[in-house]
């Protein structure tokens, strides 16, 4: 079977197998590169998940204060009770969204190794 032409970062041989018949991975194919782009990008959106965690990082910082501050006597137990209840409100939501981004990219990521099965299926029962 060929291996895609193209020379990795560290000097070597790429040893991904060719998608079609420009003789490219799927790394390397000059048409995917827009593709790859997006993807690379939306990874540095989320910063390797740390963004999210910051924020909840943040949450958890506002919960030790408002503990704090009831325990002190700088606000009464009632209120301190229900933005507890609306912090942990916020907290859940962003767990949530967290969960819900990671869904979709897995999904993303299955359907891709999919198609990509599928096609290298195709090009071995063709014999290409």
């Amino acid at each position: 079977m060929t291996k895609c032409p193209a020379i990795t970062r560290n000097k070597t041989a790429c040893k991904g197998r060719p998608i079609d018949d420009t003789g490219y991975c799927y790394s390397h194919h000059p048409a995917h590169t827009e593709e790859r782009r997006q993807h690379g990008s939306r990874g540095g959106r989320r910063g390797g998940r740390g963004r999210p965690t910051s924020e909840l990082h943040r949450l958890g910082k506002r919960f030790e204060e408002l503990a704090d501050q009831v325990l002190a006597g700088e606000i009464e137990r009632g209120v301190g009770a229900v933005a507890g209840q609306l912090l942990n409100g916020a907290r859940a939501c962003i767990r949530d969204a967290m969960a819900a981004r990671e869904q979709e990219e897995l999904i993303e990521r299955l359907d891709a190794l999919e198609a990509a099965l599928e096609e290298e299926r195709g090009e071995y029962r063709w014999g290409a």
